[in-house]
């Protein structure tokens, strides 16, 4: 059976952390990366060494050698937890998963920005991690400003081996679904053949 990588892309509070945490619990044998989770640990622990300004390469370098060692040393299905909103540096995971021989899929959360800010004003999400603003607005301002850029790209179609979009929540559960039966033909697959 061939395992899965599930890179998740969207803006902050979009839904990419609860998407990934509920399939982890339903896709036997896989793995959540999250880089907040790798952010939190490095303010915590390394404050002195995160950069203040510029990208956080620290924390890039933490979050792949655990995504490198994920998928050489464990048979776990990958699910990457973060924005992924940047074309090059996508197609370069995704190139780098193909070539381990992992199937790709992309679930993009387009979720209005609306819904965002009302997400970000009812969260109690803590604020420690962020190293150039100081609020989840501010992240969706910048993210806002960024989207008018090159570097930035929806995803679509023949980027992945699986594209799915979740517009609103109830398109969870259908999303989940799909990856789930993407296993499940695998399987059916692996004891036909």
């Amino acid at each position: 059976m061939n395992r899965l990588v599930v890179m998740t892309v969207g803006k902050t509070h979009s839904g990419k952390t609860s998407f990934a945490k509920a399939l982890e619990k339903r896709l036997p044998g896989s793995l959540v990366i999250d880089q907040d989770v790798q952010a939190e640990f490095l303010h915590t622990y390394y404050q002195q060494i995160v950069p203040r300004e510029g990208p956080n390469l620290i924390k890039n370098a933490l979050t792949k050698m655990i995504v490198e060692y994920a998928v050489d040393e464990t048979a776990s299905h990958v699910i990457l937890s973060n924005s992924n909103r940047h074309y090059d540096g996508r197609r370069r995971l995704l190139n780098y998963f193909a070539s381990k021989g992992l199937k790709t899929i992309i679930v993009h959360f387009d979720i209005p920005e609306a819904i965002l800010m009302e997400r970000i004003a009812l969260s109690g999400r803590d604020t420690a991690i962020l190293r150039t603003v100081s609020t989840f607005e501010q992240v969706l301002v910048q993210q806002q400003a960024d989207d008018s850029g090159k570097a930035i790209a929806t995803p679509g179609k023949g980027e992945a081996d699986h594209l799915f979009t979740i517009k609103k929540e109830a398109d969870t559960e259908s999303a989940i679904q799909n990856i789930l039966d993407i296993i499940n033909e695998q399987k059916i697959k692996c004891t036909e053949g």
